[in-house]
């Protein structure tokens, strides 16, 4: 008996489902903020399903769907928007525990300006080149650049300002 269309989407969406939340609420910084982008991909999604189950890109198509959305809603709002606390993010098979346990990392990473956040979330996280994230973000590959290493020298100051004064000196 084979699965059909909608069983097929359903078994994605459940698979992958908490995955692309995290994602979305690092693009973002914001829990409801994610869920829009999730959601909104995934209505794209299923209007494509078949096309893009097809071409065995599912996960890459609702990625970019996400990261196009909040561009579009970052050149919108362009005004910074920070989080107490970010959510809860376990999960017991996840590779990113040990840094999702450390709210340190979560609580600079919210800190930076929307671009940096973006470009660094592309680069690290997506695994972007910086030629893809220029494309993506509709900025010069020297504007990623600098944004990269903005972001990551304020991620440095930032954490290096919360290690123990003893590992500081060393």
């Amino acid at each position: 008996m084979s699965e059909t269309s909608d069983e097929a989407f359903v078994r994605f969406v459940q698979a992958r489902g908490a995955s692309l939340m995290r994602y979305g609420y690092l693009l973002s910084g914001s829990e409801a903020d994610a869920a829009d982008l999730l959601q909104d991909a995934l209505i794209g999604l299923r209007g494509s399903w078949e096309r893009i189950r097809r071409q065995d890109a599912v996960e890459a198509y609702v990625r970019r769907s996400m990261a196009r959305q909040y561009i579009k809603i970052w050149r919108r709002r362009r005004r910074e928007q920070l989080v107490e606390v970010p959510p809860d993010r376990a999960s017991p098979h996840d590779g990113f525990a040990r840094v999702e346990a450390d709210d340190t990392i979560w609580n600079a990473l919210g800190e930076l300006g929307r671009r940096q956040r973006a470009v660094l979330v592309l680069r690290y996280y997506e695994q972007l080149d910086d030629d893809e994230i220029a494309v993506l973000l509709g900025i010069a590959r020297s504007t990623v650049r600098s944004q990269a290493a903005r972001g990551l020298e304020t991620l440095r100051v930032r954490l290096e300002a919360h290690r123990p004064a003893e590992i500081r000196s060393r």
